[in-house]
């Protein structure tokens, strides 16, 4: 394993395509950031007329992320995480989390867009203690992620493996889950799989995606929760088991959500 925090050996990041909306800047968008272009603005407001509730579950998807990784942190011991479809930085990102509760924690990011890896390398830092790292690779490439994850994490302790909001790219369910699949099954006992998506609960957020996807990104399948506890089949649930992101154990900071958003997720231990 690598102690380098940073990727400085891969080759340059190639040209952004700012031509075509993304959906990690269109989020950030959402989320209040500024690491997003016109494009995204455009393709953000028009998704949001169609389905004002958009930024209601950017937020509480984001909530969810923080709510799980300090739980796995403080309670589980989880020393080790990897993060897949990383996004854009934001407010409260996995190491910072991790580390504010255990300095010693390791953390790989992959992502494959130029910005996010270009913002990657310049604003998530590391503890002393800890590592923190980044791959640049698709998801569609498990063999490759786990290969060049383990240069950091040490796959003979248990790891947490985060996809959030990223299996929705992968249009074909069945290979959805054949992914994750095979990234747990690289996992030791002991590790915990953290998910969520997006679902098909709401007409408006089903037709404010049928525009999204006719302009030209990179398509986002909405799926019901029953499709998407299928990506924890084999695995133990914790309480309360798959279900709306407000409701995955809701602390102070999302107690001003509603009961229930079109994100759904769960965290889950293999055994």
């Amino acid at each position: 394993m690598s102690d380098q925090a940073g990727n400085s050996g891969q080759e340059p990041l190639p040209k952004i395509d700012t031509s075509v909306p993304h959906s990690a800047r269109i989020w950030n968008y959402w989320l209040g950031g500024k690491d997003n272009y016109e494009v995204d603005r455009v393709a953000g407001d028009a998704f949001r007329e169609i389905f004002p509730g958009i930024e209601t579950g950017a937020r509480a998807a984001r909530y969810f992320l923080a709510r799980a990784v300090r739980h796995l942190a403080a309670e589980e011991g989880i020393r080790q995480f990897l993060d897949i479809g990383t996004g854009l930085p934001n407010v409260d990102n996995t190491h910072q989390i991790a580390q504010q509760v255990a300095p010693d924690s390791r953390i790989v990011y992959v992502d494959n867009d130029p910005l996010v890896l270009a913002h990657a390398r310049a604003l998530l830092t590391s503890t002393p203690e800890g590592v923190t790292n980044y791959v640049d690779a698709d998801l569609r490439e498990p063999d490759t992620i786990i290969r060049e994850a383990g240069k950091t994490l040490d796959f003979g302790r248990p790891v947490a493996l985060m996809l959030m909001g990223i299996l929705g790219h992968i249009e074909d369910h069945d290979d959805a889950r054949s992914i994750v699949r095979q990234l747990v099954d690289a996992l030791p006992p002991g590790s915990y799989l953290v998910q969520y998506d997006s679902t098909d609960t709401s007409e408006d957020y089903v037709r404010a995606i049928e525009q999204y996807n006719d302009g030209g990104s990179i398509p986002y399948i909405l799926r019901s929760p029953e499709q998407i506890a299928r990506y924890f089949d084999g695995l133990e649930l914790l309480e309360p088991g798959v279900t709306s992101c407000s409701r995955w154990r809701p602390d102070a900071a999302a107690l001003d959500l509603p009961a229930e958003v079109h994100q759904y997720g769960g965290v889950a231990l293999k055994r």
